[in-house]
C-alpha cells in the first residue's frame, strides 16, 4: 500500500479530550480535504464522511521525531559505552548494508514513530557509497509507504573520520575524502531533482554532517542549494566537548559564530544537539530563529552532556526533540525522548517554575518542530485550518490507568501501545493501533533474517584513533 497524501476523505472525531493549557475540553474535531475544518461541542457529521467515536480518548497534534539516522537501526544494541568519537569508529567499522536493508531500517523507523505519537520524521539519511541514489529511493518507498510526513537530509561531508578529532596542539595528517566537495555537493543537487515532492510527502533538506566533518565550502554549497530549491537545513552541532575544541582550533570562535557568519542559520535550520551552547551561541539563535533539536536519549548514552534546554528557552531558542539513531539510542521511541528530554532538567535549575509542564513538552514536540521545518502555518496545532496531522490515544489502555491526568500520564508515565488511531492530512496512518501501511509479521521477519550476518569487529578505526583522543581529551593513557 503506498500514499501520496493528497486530498483525503471527510471525518468527524467526536467527543475527544484535548489539553488547553489549563485543563481539558470534550470537544468534537471535523476534517475535510485533510484539513481542520471545524471544533466545538455537539457539531454534525461531515456529510459523507467517516466518524470515530473519540471518547475516553485524548486527542493530540502528531509530534515529530525531528532528528534520526534510520540506517542505524542494524546496529541497535550493538556498541559497547563510548563517546561520541569512539562509537563513530566502531561505526564505521560494522557490516555494510544494502538498499534493501535501508527499505527495512527506514519502515522500521517509521513505524515505531508512528506507534509512539509522531507523524513526521527528519532522517538525516547515510548515504551508501555509491549507491546514493538507490539509498535514498529505498527509505524514501519505506515512508511514502506508511504515509508519513519524511523530511530527508542526505547526510553530506567531505573529510575523513580522523579530522573530526581536536589536534590538541599534535600535528596529524589524514587522506582525503574519496570523494570531492564539488562531487557531493552535484550528488546532493542530483537527489533533490529526483526525490523532493513535499506533495508526496518527501521534503528533501541539505544535511552537513557537522563542522568536525565538513569543509567551510560544503557548507556555503549547501546554503546555495537551499536557496536555490527552498530547502531546509539540518546538522549536527556542537554533541560533544571535543567539538568545542575542534572549533575553537579551526577557526578561533565558537561553531555557531562561524555557522552565523557562512550564511547557515536561519528560520529553516535545525541543529541536532547543541549540548555544548553558550549564553552568546543562543543569542544568535534566537536571532536567527534557529531550532535545536533536544536528543537526551543518544546524549547520555555517549556521554555527551545535558543540553541546557531550560536556557534556551529562556533566551528564545526554539526546541524540539529527537530520538537520534538507533545505534545511539537503541530504539525510536518518540515518547520516552520527550519523558527523558524533559524531566532531565529538573536537576538543573533549582527553580522549579523553570521545569517543563507536560503541556510545554508537547508544544515543543508539536509547534516547535513543526516551525523548525519552516511548516508551522501548514500544521504541528489543533486548530481549523491545520492540516490534519492528528494521533488518538486509548487513555483505557493499561499503562495509562488509572485515569489522573492524561497528558501528564502519556509523557511522565510509561505508555505502550496507546496510539488507537492516528492520520495525516486526514489520512488514516495507524488505524487500532496497526499501521496501515505495514506488515508487521513481514517487518519482523526480515529485520531479523536481516540482522543474521556476523559484524564486522575488527575494531580498525577505533584502535587507529583513541590514543589521540585520549591524549586531547586529556585522559589517561
Amino acid at each position: 500500500m503506498s500514499f501520496s497524501l493528497g486530498l483525503a476523505m471527510s471525518l468527524t472525531i467526536r467527543g475527544s479530550l484535548i489539553p488547553t493549557g489549563t485543563g481539558y475540553e470534550r470537544v468534537d474535531v471535523q476534517v475535510r480535504e485533510g484539513r481542520i475544518t471545524a471544533m466545538g461541542s455537539d457539531l454534525g457529521s461531515v456529510l459523507g464522511g467517516e466518524e470515530i467515536d473519540a471518547d475516553r480518548c485524548l486527542l493530540l497534534p502528531g509530534m515529530v521525531n525531528a532528528h534520526t539516522h534510520s540506517l542505524e537501526v542494524w546496529t541497535r544494541g550493538l556498541i559497547q559505552p563510548l563517546p561520541l568519537e569512539l562509537w563513530l569508529a566502531e561505526l564505521y567499522d560494522l557490516v555494510p548494508v544494502t538498499p534493501e536493508m535501508v527499505y527495512w531500517s527506514a519502515l522500521s523507523t517509521g513505524v515505531d514513530t508512528l506507534l509512539s505519537g509522531g507523524t513526521a520524521v527528519v532522517d538525516h539519511l547515510v548515504l551508501l557509497p555509491e549507491q546514493e541514489e538507490e539509498t535514498l529511493a529505498a527509505a524514501c518507498r519505506a515512508y511514502q509507504q506508511l504515509g508519513i510526513r519524511a523530511f530527508m537530509a542526505p547526510l553530506l561531508q567531505d573529510l575523513p573520520l580522523p579530522a573530526s578529532l581536536p589536534q590538541g596542539g599534535v600535528g596529524r595528517e589524514w587522506g582525503a575524502y574519496f570523494r570531492s566537495t564539488e562531487e557531493t555537493l552535484a550528488v546532493m543537487r542530483h537527489l533533490v531533482q529526483r526525490f523532493h515532492d513535499p506533495a508526496a510527502g518527501i521534503t528533501l533538506m541539505v544535511g552537513p554532517t557537522g563542522i568536525q566533518l565538513c569543509s567551510d565550502d560544503l557548507f556555503l554549497g549547501c546554503v546555495a542549494i537551499s536557496k536555490e530549491f527552498d530547502l531546509g537545513r539540518h546538522t549536527h552541532l556542537l554533541e560533544t566537548r571535543a567539538q568545542v575544541k575542534l572549533a575553537a582550533e579551526k577557526y578561533g570562535t565558537s561553531a555557531v559564530a562561524h555557522l552565523h557568519k557562512l550564511g547557515f542559520l536561519d528560520h529553516r535550520t535545525s541543529l541536532a544537539h547543541g549540548v555544548w551552547l553558550t549564553p552568546a551561541d543562543m543569542e544568535i539563535l534566537a536571532s536567527t530563529g534557529s531550532t535545536v533539536v533536544h536528543n537526551p536519549l543518544s546524549n547520555l548514552r555517549l556521554g555527551s552532556g545535558i543540553a541546557p534546554v531550560l536556557q534556551y528557552r529562556q533566551a528564545g531558542v526554539n526546541v524540539t526533540f529527537g530520538c537520534d539513531g538507533s545505534a545511539s539510542n537503541d530504539g525510536q521511541d518518540l515518547l520516552e525522548a520527550v519523558k527523558i528530554g524533559s524531566l532531565l532538567h529538573n536537576i538543573t535549575d533549582p527553580d522549579y517554575r523553570h521545569w517543563l509542564t507536560a503541556f510545554q513538552s508537547l508544544s515543543m514536540a508539536t509547534a516547535g518542530a513543526a516551525k523548525g521545518l519552516g511548516q508551522e502555518q501548514e500544521w504541528g496545532s489543533l486548530a481549523v485550518g491545520q492540516a490534519a496531522d492528528l494521533v488518538l490515544y486509548d487513555l483505557t489502555h493499561l499503562s495509562l490507568l488509572p485515569y489522573t491526568d492524561p497528558l501528564q500520564m502519556l509523557f511522565w508515565g510509561r505508555p505502550v501501545h496507546v496510539v488507537k488511531h492516528s492520520w495525516v492530512k486526514g489520512q488514516p496512518v495507524v488505524q487500532n493501533g496497526i499501521p496501515v501501511g505495514c506488515d508487521l509479521e513481514e517487518l519482523r521477519r526480515m529485520l531479523w533474517e536481516h540482522s543474521q550476518g556476523g559484524h564486522n569487529t575488527s575494531r580498525r578505526m577505533l584502535h587507529d584513533i583513541e590514543a589521540h583522543y585520549r591524549q586531547v581529551m586529556g585522559l589517561d593513557p
